[in-house]
């Protein structure tokens, strides 16, 4: 197994703000009632980021007065499968865009087909 590279709280949330800022304006522009946070634990093993929420795609006139949707991007996992701090920059950028994908509606499948 790889040793664990250690990324402190702030700089992984500065990966994960520096990741979000890869996304296009056309796209960000259009994210809508969406938090994205760095949580250091997932609630389930093997998960490195997690969607919860409405997609745009299925929000409809009855969508109002709600929370917002939830992006967590995990630390942990994430520093535990990289072998480099070069990795875990890329490997932010793909979670966060591939979480990023499931609020405007794409599922997993074509996500991965996408190479997210």
């Amino acid at each position: 197994m790889a040793n664990v590279i250690e990324v402190s709280r702030e700089k992984f949330e500065e990966l994960v703000a520096e990741a979000l800022d890869t996304i296009p304006p056309e796209l960000t522009g259009v994210m809508s009632n969406v938090v994205v946070t760095v949580v250091d634990d997932p609630p389930e093993p093997h998960l490195l980021g997690l969607y919860t929420g409405v997609p745009l795609t299925e929000r409809g006139d009855w969508y109002s007065a709600v929370l917002p949707d939830r992006i967590e991007i995990y630390r942990n996992p994430i520093c535990q499968i990289c072998d480099t701090e070069a990795d875990v920059v890329d490997e932010v950028r793909i979670t966060v865009v591939h979480e990023v994908g499931h609020h405007f509606g794409i599922d997993d499948a074509r996500l991965h087909e996408l190479g997210w």
